[in-house]
């Protein structure tokens, strides 16, 4: 079996990921093209201007609070130093390892074994487990599932998805812009347009309803990418793969593992019951079949 290097896997999922992302620039520039050539430039300022501030508003303001919503999500309490020693040693070794500042430290209580991080910034970062993480995983697993997390502050993904969220948002929002105000120029008659504006006129509408869908079929695609990454970079800072596999196999075996809320995708893993191509984690099986590889 062929080996896998972590520093190749990285580097390859970072190359996807930003692959990944022109696609949505992409598509972003073709809707707007299209809605110019087919509304003008007057209309067309209006939807960027309005989508524009609209979208930066509500992800800015998700952004600056990410790790307090998540942690209020989910109930979480603050780690107590004396009562969870051990999580707090084994997350103060791997900062020392990856070279951040140790980040705040939560335990919600859920008998499942999943993790989650969040924050802007390594500096505003905190991580939250499960109680049933602290007492179903042995040392080597726990330092696995806490190293995972702390690759997700050292690679900025929440950045990195905040910055994906806020393109997808403004596809989204100037393609509902766009049709709805087809339905009121309708309704009052619309104009006279020459066949290339009509060609663009067809193009925008059907740009306006697919390119939504398929900007957050990427956004999952980026996500799962994010996953493997930091999979990989958590064998960087423990130089081994086997605490996160027993980890992954762990939670493979707990067929009763539900996750809900807003945060679902923050966690370290979600249950597949659909297609991984609708999913924001890839299965744990592929998870587990290359960090056995390296």
């Amino acid at each position: 079996m062929e080996r896998v290097s972590f520093y190749k896997e990285i580097k390859r999922n970072k190359r996807n990921s930003f692959f990944l992302i022109s696609i949505v620039l992409i598509v972003l520039l073709a809707l707007v093209y299209s809605i110019g050539f087919a509304l003008g430039g007057d209309y067309l300022f209006f939807i960027l201007i309005f989508g524009t501030i609209f979208s930066l508003i509500y992800v800015v303001a998700g952004y600056y609070k990410s790790a307090d919503l998540a942690i209020a999500s989910v109930g979480a309490k603050k780690a107590d130093g004396m009562e969870f020693r051990l999580y707090h040693n084994l997350v103060e070794g791997l900062s020392l390892a990856s070279g951040l500042p140790k980040p705040k430290l939560y335990v919600m209580d859920n008998p499942q074994i999943n993790a989650f991080a969040s924050g802007r910034d390594p500096q505003h970062a905190v991580i939250c487990v499960t109680t049933g993480t602290l007492e179903k995983l042995s040392k080597q697993e726990l330092e696995g599932v806490l190293a995972h997390e702390m690759s997700h502050v050292a690679n900025y993904d929440i950045r990195f998805m905040t910055m994906t969220a806020v393109l997808v948002g403004m596809v989204s929002i100037i393609a509902q812009m766009f049709l709805r105000s087809l339905f009121w120029s309708s309704m009052g008659g619309g104009n006279n347009r020459n066949k290339n504006s009509a060609i663009f006129m067809i193009i925008g509408i059907l740009l306006a309803i697919i390119a939504p869908i398929l900007v957050i079929l990427v956004q999952l695609a980026i996500s799962r990418k994010r996953e493997y990454a930091a999979d990989s970079s958590a064998v960087k800072f423990m130089r081994t793969p086997t605490g996160l596999i027993g980890a992954l196999k762990k939670i493979k075996n707990n067929s009763e593992m539900k996750v809900s809320g807003a945060v679902a995708p923050l966690f370290l893993a979600k249950p597949n019951r659909k297609k991984e191509f609708f999913q924001t984690h890839p299965s744990l099986e592929k998870r587990i079949a290359i960090l056995e590889r390296m």
